[in-house]
């Protein structure tokens, strides 16, 4: 079995967290594969950004054992609404060097990138991140030691996946997914769910 810890920090983007949650719902519930997922936060109750719904995570931070899991998927969030509060909290950072020390898969979605360059595993490696007004978060990125790779959507190094926009957000989920059950059972969850149409 492979299980799945998709971890929301306050301020997450729902487009972000959605993804990583069907796609892996949709690999056990319509076609039986081997996955599970938990939710994961600072609180039991996690505000997303926006329009502030909420929801309820199965495990708090402080319950995590890195051994227990095979991916860390991190959806990006807004700064207006607390999202680099707790992405930029030493805890989490520190379960992303976890999770890299094991090499286990860290998947994130557009600025989801820049607490995995804060915590330090990306330095001298490939990554992107927002890459629209001006690049300015590409450039926070860089800041961490990071070589930037400015103009592809997905950048994959080893055991890490970043993007750089919500709109990556699909790409991202299918392609963490490959890395635990393997291309063929994805491209199965993908026809199922219509993205084989537009060459996701």
């Amino acid at each position: 079995m492979k299980r799945i810890l998709i971890f929301c920090c306050t301020g997450f983007e729902m487009m972000e967290f959605a993804p990583f949650y069907d796609v892996a719902g949709w690999a056990k519930s319509e076609y039986g594969f081997d996955v599970e997922i938990d939710t994961c936060g600072f609180t039991k109750d996690v505000k997303s950004a926006f329009w502030g719904t909420e929801i309820k995570v199965d495990k708090l931070i402080a319950e995590v054992n890195v051994d227990n899991y095979d991916a860390l998927a991190i959806p990006g969030g807004d700064h207006l609404y607390g999202f680099f509060g707790e992405a930029y909290d030493e805890r989490f950072l520190d379960l992303i060097r976890k999770f890299d020390n094991s090499k286990k898969v860290i998947a994130s979605i557009c600025v989801a990138a820049l607490p995995i360059g804060k915590s330090g595993v990306l330095a001298g490696r490939k990554a992107t991140t927002y890459h629209l007004a001006d690049a300015y978060r590409q450039k926070e990125l860089a800041g961490f030691g990071v070589n930037v790779i400015p103009d592809e959507p997905v950048v994959i190094d080893d055991n890490i996946i970043t993007s750089y926009c919500p709109q990556t957000a699909p790409t991202v989920a299918f392609e963490m997914m490959k890395k635990l059950i393997g291309e063929e059972k994805v491209n199965v969850v993908k026809e199922g769910m219509g993205f084989d149409e537009i060459n996701i």
